[in-house]
Parts: C-alpha cells; sequence; structure tokens
C-alpha cells in the first residue's frame, strides 16, 4: 500500500515551522491551515472477492464523487464535476456484462427513496454510452447521492483489516471531503482512492502520521504552496517534501508542472436558480457577474469559449433539436452559443418509469458580450428543460434533483507537443474528454449555499381527499370509457335499425307496385 498525504496553503494563510514535526517514527502537523489531499494505492491482491471480481473484468473503472457543498477548488486541484456520484467504466471486452458492478454501485449508493434512483441492473442497460469523440466501448453513470456514508461502511467493513484503528478512522474521513475520486485500470492493477478537503476543519489540521508496519508500504507527505508558472498552461509549486520513516528531516523543494486545469487569477464566480414558476417545463438561468467574463490568461493564439456542462437526471431533459438549433433569434434570446455534445436520454414523449437510463449530459457553449466593457453587469445564460411524467405518489409531488452544472473556459491552441507528467492530473471528469489535448480549462467556482436544485413536480395523488386523487381519476376514466363505448355501441345499433327499417319498406313497396 502507497499512501500519499499533500497539503496545499494558500498565499494568506500564514505557517510556523514547528506545525510539521518530523521524527523517525512519525510526523505530526498541528493546526495547519491548508487544503488536503489523501491519496492510497492498493494493489489488486488486497482486496475483497466481491470487488476484486468487478474489477478483473475492467479494462477502466471511475469513479467521482462530488458534494453538494459549495468550496473553493484551488491549484492543483481546480477541476470539477456536478455534485453525486459519477461512474465511468470500460469494459475489459466489449461483449462482457458485468452484473456485479451494479451489485457494488447498489451497495455504494444505498437506497434513497426521496430520489428518483434509477435502479442498475446491467450496466449496458442502466448506464449511458458518451459522445464518440470519448474514449471507445466506455459508459458512463450518475445518480444523486447526498453523502458517501454507504461507501464508508463499505471501507471500513469489507476493506479494512480487523483492528486497523487507522484504515477506519480514514475511511470515517471521507464524510467530510468535499470530493472523492476512486480509480482503477488493467495497466497498473492497483485501486486508487483520493479524498480532496478544500479547508481544515476548525482549528486547523491536527494529524500524527505513524511510519508504516510494513516495509513494502510507503506514506509520503508533502507540505506546498502554489502559484501561476512561467508558461500560461504550468503551474509552479514549492514547499517540504518527506517520507515517513525514512527520511530524518524535512526536504524543501521547488517544480513546476503543465495542467489542463488552471484556477482563474481574479474571483470568477456563477449562480444557478429556475425562474418560477417551473410547471413542467422549467428553464434553467445561469447567472454570471460581468467581472467573472474576462477571457482567462492564456496564450494569445489560443482560441477561448465559455463552456456549461449539464448532468442531467431521467426526470428532465433538455429538446436536442430545440437546442441544436442554428436559429440566431433563438441563441441571442437565451445568450447560447451552441450546443456540442450530448449523450443519453432524449425520447421527448416517453414518461419516466420507461426509462432505463439513468439521464443525459449536454455540453454546449454560451454566448458572451461582444464588449466587456459596455456588457451588462449580471449576464444570464438560460437553457429550456422539459420535465417527465413521473409515478404517482401520496402528497401529489414528487422532488426532482438537478445537479447544478459547472461552467468553465475552454482555451485550446494548435500546439501538439505533448505535455509533460502532472502529478496531480485528474481525467475521466465525462466533459474533459470531449476537447482535444491541446486544451486549458479555467474553472468558475459555483456561488450557492447548496449545488443541487429540487423541483416540485405535480403528479396523480394516490390517497387523500379531493376529486384529482388517484382513485377517483381511475374510476372517472374507467367510467367515462364505458360511457363512451356504449354511446357508439347505440349510436351503430340506431344506424343498423334505421338501416333495416328502410330498406323492408322500399322491398314492400316494390312488391306491391308489381302486383299492381
Amino acid at each position: 500500500m502507497k499512501r500519499r498525504i499533500t497539503f496545499v496553503q494558500r498565499i494568506d494563510a500564514g505557517f510556523n515551522p514547528q506545525q510539521v514535526t518530523l521524527t523517525p517514527s512519525s510526523l505530526s502537523v498541528r493546526g495547519l491551515d491548508a487544503a488536503r489531499e489523501d491519496r492510497i494505492t492498493v494493489e489488486l491482491d488486497q482486496l475483497p472477492e466481491q470487488l476484486r471480481a468487478v474489477l478483473e473484468q475492467s479494462s477502466g473503472l471511475h469513479l467521482r464523487w462530488a458534494s453538494e457543498r459549495p468550496y473553493d477548488a484551488l491549484a492543483p486541484f481546480a477541476s470539477r464535476v456536478s455534485p453525486g456520484l459519477h461512474v465511468h467504466y470500460t469494459p475489459l471486452k466489449a461483449e462482457d456484462s458485468s452484473e456485479e458492478l451494479c451489485t457494488l454501485l447498489r451497495t455504494v449508493v444505498g437506497p434513497d427513496e426521496d430520489a428518483q434512483y434509477k435502479d442498475c441492473t446491467k450496466p449496458e442497460e442502466s448506464f449511458i454510452s458518451p459522445p464518440p469523440s470519448t474514449r471507445f466501448g466506455s459508459l458512463q453513470y450518475h445518480t444523486h447521492l447526498p453523502t458517501v456514508d454507504n461507501l464508508a461502511k463499505y471501507i471500513q467493513d469489507n476493506v479494512c483489516t480487523k483492528g486497523s484503528t487507522e484504515c477506519h478512522t480514514q475511511a470515517n474521513a471521507l464524510l467530510s471531503a468535499d470530493s472523492v475520486d476512486i480509480d482503477y485500470d488493467s495497466i497498473s492493477h492497483a485501486l486508487t482512492v483520493s479524498g480532496f478537503w478544500a479547508n481544515p476543519p476548525q482549528g486547523g489540521w491536527n494529524d500524527e502520521i505513524s511510519k508504516p508496519s510494513s516495509a513494502a508500504d510507503q506514506i509520503e507527505f508533502g507540505l506546498l504552496g502554489a502559484e501561476p508558472g512561467l508558461e500560461p498552461e504550468e503551474i509552479k509549486m514549492g514547499g517540504l517534501l518527506a517520507v515517513v520513516g525514512e527520511d530524518q528531516k524535512l526536504k524543501p523543494t521547488m517544480f513546476s508542472f503543465p495542467s489542463r486545469h488552471q484556477p482563474l487569477i481574479e474571483p470568477s464566480s456563477y449562480t444557478v436558480s429556475f425562474t418560477p414558476p417551473t410547471g413542467l417545463h422549467p428553464e434553467m438561468s445561469i447567472t454570471i457577474p460581468g467581472s467573472s467574463l474576462k477571457r482567462p490568461p492564456a496564450p494569445s493564439d489560443a482560441t477561448c469559449g465559455l463552456h456549461t456542462y449539464l448532468t442531467l437526471p431521467s426526470t428532465v431533459f433538455g429538446d436536442q433539436y430545440q437546442l441544436k438549433t442554428t436559429d440566431p433569434l433563438f441563441l441571442e434570446s437565451h445568450n447560447l452559443a451552441a450546443l456540442n455534445a450530448l449523450a443519453g436520454e432524449t425520447d421527448l414523449e416517453a414518461p419516466d418509469w420507461v426509462v432505463d437510463h439513468w439521464g443525459s449530459t449536454w455540453l454546449l457553449e454560451l454566448a458572451t458580450p461582444k464588449s466587456q466593457e459596455t456588457g451588462p453587469s449580471n449576464w444570464t445564460a438560460t437553457i429550456p428543460l422539459h420535465l417527465r411524467y413521473l409515478p404517482p405518489s401520496e402528497s401529489g409531488y414528487r422532488t426532482a434533483h438537478i445537479p447544478w452544472p459547472i461552467v468553465f473556459w475552454a482555451c485550446t491552441t494548435e500546439d501538439e507537443s505533448e505535455a509533460g507528467p502532472n502529478p496531480f492530473d485528474r481525467t475521466n471528469l465525462g466533459w474533459d474528454g470531449l476537447f482535444s489535448p491541446q486544451t486549458t480549462f479555467y474553472q468558475l467556482q459555483p456561488a450557492g449555499d447548496r449545488l443541487v436544485e429540487d423541483l416540485d413536480v405535480p403528479v396523480l395523488r394516490l390517497s387523500g381527499e379531493g376529486l384529482f386523487k388517484g382513485k377517483s381519476i381511475e374510476l372517472g376514466t374507467c367510467a367515462v370509457i364505458s360511457l363512451g363505448f356504449l354511446w357508439v355501441l347505440w349510436k351503430l345499433l340506431r344506424v343498423a335499425w334505421v338501416s333495416g327499417v328502410g330498406s323492408n319498406d322500399k322491398i314492400g313497396r316494390g312488391v306491391h307496385d308489381k302486383k299492381d
């Protein structure tokens, strides 16, 4: 097992050398004000049988979870995903179907009656296929997941060895994390679990890190600061490094590396809301302050565009024919530039209970003011959406949980030289693969108390008083259909009877005429 602990201090954070103490057997941290990333790498043979069976059928498996709480994503951890659990899965063989993966996901997600959770039966049925520009054969899944309680419990019950207090403590620490990543690929045959905390707990970080009990294990420690590098796509970091139990003292270091994910130098934010009343056709509004619309500090020859990436559950969807339009009047009225990619459920008529896949993803380019100086104080882009018909409920309403989309600048250059290694690189985010490798992303920070919007959707009421309860409507529908059937039958019989009498009269008159 290999563990890497990285603390990244902001420029304005104070530091006293006595806050970090290294001894031959441990390293202690006291009152440290910094962001933190914990990364643990475990070999395949150290994992429980159920998890190992899933991984052995996978060419790649990547889980990304983000909290509904807002947090500042500073360099080099600037990348973002929408709140909830994202799963990116590539089977080892195209014809393979891993039902064990769905079983594992149900354990991690757990029951949530308030969420329209799409039960995972088989990846090819519940997952969606990303746009063709991403990795061939990969599948994608997302679900509303406010906490990782079940994931922490699974690690404690199945991964931690009996009596391992440290493992239980680390798993329990994930409950306060802002994001959690789990990565596996068939080349390394190792599973990596990463947790990120943007802010320290009250009083700062206080931790005692003991040297590993096994010589095969290793714990790396880093206390670093980050600042822009010499090149626009670079990040420069400097600070102190140590290997716990091996180094006698902290070693100063300074290094730089290219990073596809960059923070914006000036504060840049956005908010998301739905225009009331939402009804069955809600309109998502993304409001960006004018100060956040400045072009990022990318190379002058780079082509930059402001984008948003929506992760929509099956309860809500966009009209691809409407959003794909090139009609300038529609695009200008919503401050949109183009729909660049979409994947997942796009059926315009299907109710939610007949939809198998979890939902859909949408990559949209947003329009920006032509002149920054004369532009408005706030710039709002609106995206028309539609709600599906949902199953009945006791209250007559169901809640649709809509995660906030991410908003970012994407700047692409024509330089095709291969970028160097990034020790903090984060890939398989769902949207990063939709751009060329020569693209650098500059993230805007969401500004809100909770990064999920809850929409109350009117549905058929199963019980209660009134004419519009489920049983009344059901009986009323049967009565109307029966009356309609009887009315049509009566009309047919009446026409037949009148036609029959008329024919008999004509025949009778014909006989009398012949006799005469």
